[in-house]
């Protein structure tokens, strides 16, 4: 049986990163789970690829088919954001493992519809000031930079990755991202791929 290694952490602790150069590393043995939101596409980023860019009106019916699996929504700076996977065919535990990013809340439903056997945590972190550091940058460079809710993210990330819920969860291994290479290369032998 495959299993779903499930990256997450606080927002610009490096998951996009790590996810991509997994990926490319594992390219033969690991498939990904696209997921589903709301938000504007950031510049850069393709529909499809990193998420499936969607409306309202596709959540409300995946939603009426008993289709999603776990569906979290934030309430931004600028108006609900809804994120969400969606069993829409993608997974197939019988036949491959798979790579995702999420959150700790995401993970636990993913935890709770597959199996705890199926779902394996990597959860990443990094110092906050160089957190901090890196989302300033990231937000920089978009056409028009939302430093608002860049700090809503940041502040929600303490609440949301709460040492008290990462114990619930059972989130014991963490992965420090200070050097990417150490960082891959610890999460590959975790993995055992």
């Amino acid at each position: 049986m495959g299993k779903i290694f499930y990256i997450m952490g606080k927002s610009a602790s490096g998951k996009d990163t790590l996810y991509k150069c997994l990926m490319e590393k594992y390219e033969d043995r690991l498939k990904n789970i696209i997921g589903y939101t709301t938000r504007p596409i950031r510049e850069g980023e393709k529909d499809g690829v990193e998420y499936f860019f969607t409306t309202e009106d596709v959540v409300k019916k995946l939603d009426e088919e008993g289709k999603i699996i776990e569906l979290r929504e934030y309430q931004t700076m600028v108006g609900p954001w809804k994120y969400f996977t969606a069993n829409d065919g993608q997974i197939d535990l019988e036949k491959n493992d798979y790579l995702l990013i999420g959150t700790l809340q995401s993970y636990l439903s993913m935890r709770e519809y597959f199996g705890q056997e199926y779902l394996i945590p990597i959860y990443i972190e990094l110092d906050d000031g160089k957190r901090l550091t890196r989302a300033l940058n990231r937000e920089k460079n978009q056409k028009k930079p939302n430093y608002a809710e860049l700090c809503r993210r940041y502040l929600a990330d303490d609440a949301d990755f709460s040492e008290e819920k990462l114990l619930e969860a059972g989130i014991t291994r963490r992965f420090e991202n200070d050097n990417l290479e150490d960082t891959i290369h610890s999460i590959s032998e975790y993995m055992n791929l």
